[in-house]
């Protein structure tokens, strides 16, 4: 259940960090610079998904999902989850970026691969409108694709690491892109991030996941609370507006 706090404090942190995921508070100077244009415009106009204009509004909310369930599985399930390199490399703020949603990563041994360690790969969908289908099923079909696009999402991020000088993080990755030389364990999820009242209309036991190709460890995640656009909308114009 996600039920945030009115606590203006919490709120700044939670909208820097939504901010921080498509351009580090250190960069944000130098890059508005030029521009003619104040930290908050050069955000909502160059950044940040469109609040209105579609499909922004659908991005945002996507986007959020994706933010939320990598925020859980980093902090409350202890993976290694780096995602912000997935949007601050977006050329179009209001074109999603491909690949697997969030990918983590759990080692048991930081110097050397061990079969232990963990790969966990979310597909996620946000339903936050009145029309909005059974998500969470959505999101288990959609995770069968993930077997194709794991390869590709891990080498682009390994890439991204790889281009920014950091080799350390790259070699990371690369431990997962041979599992036949590196055995490791591989866990799918699929979490369905819903506002309130669509919760209410789906039947959350009918999700089936028997035809996903590693049903044997597939994690399913739901997320809920109340008026969650509202609450979407609130975190980026107030990302944007105390930049």
């Amino acid at each position: 259940m996600l039920s945030p706090q009115d606590d203006a404090e919490i709120l700044s942190n939670w909208a820097r960090h939504f901010r921080e995921h498509y351009i580090d508070d250190a960069d944000l100077s130098f890059m508005a610079g030029g521009t003619g244009l104040s930290h908050a415009d050069y955000l909502r106009t160059t950044l940040l998904p469109d609040a209105k204009v579609a499909p922004g509004p659908s991005l945002r909310s996507g986007d959020f999902g994706e933010i939320i369930v990598a925020d859980f599985i980093e902090y409350f399930l202890g993976y290694w989850c780096p995602r912000e390199l997935r949007y601050q490399d977006r050329w179009n703020r209001n074109d999603s970026t491909k690949g697997c949603d969030v990918i983590g990563f759990k080692f048991a041994n930081e110097d050397n691969p061990d079969p232990s360690d963990e790969l966990f790969i979310f597909e996620t969908k946000s339903g936050m409108s009145a029309t909005a289908s059974h998500r969470l099923q959505n999101a288990v079909d959609d995770s069968i694709k993930d077997r194709l696009r794991e390869g590709m999402s891990l080498n682009a991020i390994k890439r991204r690491f790889f281009d920014r000088g950091e080799i350390g993080d790259a070699r990371k990755v690369e431990r997962f892109q041979n599992q036949a030389d590196r055995p490791f364990r591989r866990i799918n999820g699929a979490a369905a991030i819903l506002d309130d009242a669509v919760f209410d209309e789906i039947d959350l036991a009918a999700t089936d996941g028997a035809a996903h190709f590693n049903h044997a460890n597939l994690r399913l995640l739901v997320i809920r609370g109340p008026s969650l656009m509202k609450l979407v909308h609130a975190l980026y114009e107030r990302a944007a507006d105390e930049a």
